[in-house]
């Protein structure tokens, strides 16, 4: 059930069309009448406006300058259908109509005043506009709508290091601002206070739309418009582009509004992500990222290879450990290696794989590995985004580096949250005990950052071994009570196909 956010003055302002027509049908003292009115409302108007400009928060709890300016036309409207002067009469009016659309506010993408809770509510971006809640989905806004009044979403600058110099408004269809340009078709529009080259940050941005194309009829956009922070950006990275097109089985378009060469741009129709998944539910997550593995694997053609190996007593466990390089990588790799290579060595059924991360250079070479994984053994970072790849129900095994757990904030968790929310399985962690010291004191931040974050990882083998044993004997539990289903390897049975 869709809820939408609306004031009482907002309610009292939809005054029956019936009530609008009640002036004197005498084309003279009908006409006068008008432009008083006019006069009279572009004086409101003005005051509206400039209050709205030093108070941004009252643009949400008080009529808008465009519900002013809607009952203006409707009065207008009926003071021109009753002049006996038709012509000169409808030319005054189409006069008063457009200097009407000369007193659209343009609003800035990104309001300051809220940059201590930019996350938070109606967040920095697009801050004079509630979101729409529907069902278990993530809130949004949509233009034009019942919750936009019939109003279309138009757009002012491209700059991409200042995200107050972009500005917004609305407009209704008939009474666009001067010289904007009209964007036909569906445009997604997207501001994430992170970005879209992580795979991680990416893929919670554009998470929202491949729902809404899910729960819409498969709708595909014609455009993306892409913020961060309010500020414009025209490119994803490679493998939330390739995701994002494979997902939605077409090029990814994004808009740089040079073509509107610097007139406003208004778009046909716009969906409004702001929170990247925000409220979404977990069923409704695992649904999105069950049409997400089973179109990605359509497109790299991955074949399952459990008819490869193990017997029915000992089905075949595939355990990978996924390697980094650089930041948050084990110091002594070929030992640990050896430790999970003799763990899987001892369990019937288990084939071990080891890859690193920046070997599998393909999106492809992403989507098999771990696709063809059960048991993914990996430190914390970006490459565990493609966990949601392999089936349901498969196991995670992360690691930490020294300081995270008391310095890290929420954000350590996030591979937690995704593997709940795909469908995996991740119990634990292992949080190294020993790193480089710190000479700060206490939890100071600077230790995280300058120390901490990025710190090798060391090894504890007992431990290691005995984590794994259990796994992988939770694994093998599970794949005895569970029939052998042969997962989807044609677009066509995958949802939105």
């Amino acid at each position: 059930m869709m809820k939408t956010r609306s004031t009482a003055d907002e309610r009292g302002l939809r005054t029956p069309l019936s009530k609008q027509r009640s002036f004197s049908s005498a084309p003279g003292y009908s006409l006068r009448g008008a432009v008083f009115f006019l006069v009279t409302f572009i004086v409101v108007l003005v005051v509206l406006q400039i209050q709205a400009l030093k108070r941004p928060e009252l643009l949400s709890s008080s009529p808008s300058p465009w519900d002013v300016l809607h009952q203006v036309e409707h009065v207008l409207a009926a003071a021109g259908s009753q002049a006996t002067d038709g012509g000169d009469c409808g030319r005054k009016l189409e006069n008063a109509r457009s200097r009407l659309r000369d007193f659209i506010t343009f609003l800035p993408l990104k309001n300051l005043s809220l940059a201590d809770k930019a996350m938070v509510g109606t967040t920095w971006f697009m801050s004079s506009l509630n979101d729409t809640f529907e069902g278990e989905d993530t809130e949004h806004l949509h233009f034009p709508s019942d919750a936009s009044q019939g109003r279309l979403l138009c757009i002012a600058g491209n700059h991409t290091n200042n995200g107050t110099m972009n500005f917004y408004a609305l407009a209704w269809p008939d009474a666009l601002p001067r010289g904007a340009v009209l964007l036909p078709g569906l445009t997604f529009v997207s501001d994430t206070y992170y970005d879209y080259g992580n795979l991680w940050h990416g893929l919670a941005a554009v998470m929202p739309f491949f729902r809404w194309h899910l729960t819409k009829n498969c709708v595909l956009p014609e455009r993306w418009v892409l913020y961060h922070w309010g500020e414009l950006r025209t490119s994803m990275g490679y493998w939330v582009r390739t995701l994002t097109e494979i997902a939605l089985g077409q090029e990814v378009r994004t808009e740089d509004f040079a073509a509107a060469n610097g007139r406003p741009a208004c778009f046909e129709e716009a969906v409004v992500f702001r929170h990247n998944e925000g409220v979404m539910s977990p069923r409704r997550k695992r649904e999105v990222y069950d049409m997400l593995r089973c179109k990605a694997r359509a497109f790299c053609n991955f074949t399952s290879s459990e008819e490869d190996g193990g017997t029915p007593a000992a089905p075949l466990i595939r355990l990978t450990l996924l390697l980094r390089t650089g930041a948050r990588s084990f110091k002594n790799e070929s030992t640990v290696i050896d430790i999970f290579k003799k763990a899987c060595s001892k369990f019937e059924g288990c084939r071990f794989t080891v890859a690193w991360a920046d070997k599998l250079e393909t999106f492809c070479d992403q989507v098999r590995t771990l696709s063809a994984t059960d048991v993914l053994v990996s430190p914390h970072g970006a490459q565990l985004t493609n966990m949601f790849f392999m089936d349901q129900n498969s196991s995670v095994m992360e690691f930490f580096p020294k300081g995270w757990h008391e310095l890290a904030g929420p954000g350590q968790y996030v591979y937690h949250w995704l593997a709940g929310n795909s469908g995996m399985r991740h119990p634990e962690a292992w949080r190294d005990p020993n790193g480089v010291p710190c000479p700060f004191p206490g939890k100071d931040f600077r230790c995280f950052s300058q120390y901490f974050k990025d710190q090798q990882l060391g090894h504890d083998q007992a431990h290691f071994a005995n984590w794994t044993a259990t796994v992988l004997s939770q694994t093998k539990e599970y794949k005895l009570s569970q029939a052998a289903v042969r997962p989807h390897h044609s677009v066509a049975g995958c949802a939105c196909g």
